[in-house]
């Protein structure tokens, strides 16, 4: 094993150029592919303008795939999309959109609330 030592000023700089690299890349991810996006439950039912038993029976028949974490429902945008695109949900596309736009949102202020720590 080798041991390898830095000045710490050059540490934090380093520090700093990779976590500007892992924004852009984690921002022009969720550009080029929203579908791949998890959101909540809550998110789900505000934007499509259905109940959370509605998505329940979803989520009981099978029709929906989704994730449990901690308690907590997520689904994938692309499944919702999907829900959308077989007519099993009937929003337009705006609502998905706007979905989307509103999770973006969500997920860049999580990311400055945790840079400011």
């Amino acid at each position: 094993m080798e041991v390898i030592t830095i000045d710490s000023l050059a540490y934090k700089e380093l520090i700093t150029k990779i976590d500007i690299i892992a924004k852009f890349v984690l921002e022009r991810q969720e550009k080029e592919n929203p579908g791949d996006s998890w959101v909540d439950s809550y998110e789900v039912c505000t934007f499509l303008k259905i109940s959370s038993r509605t998505l329940q029976r979803l989520r009981a028949s099978g029709s929906v795939n989704y994730s449990l974490i901690r308690g907590k429902t997520f689904y994938k945008i692309s499944e919702i999309q999907r829900l959308l695109n077989e007519h099993i949900i009937r929003r337009n596309e705006e609502c998905l959109e706007e979905l989307i736009k509103n999770h973006q949102l969500y997920v860049e202020q999580r990311r400055d609330i945790k840079q400011d720590k």
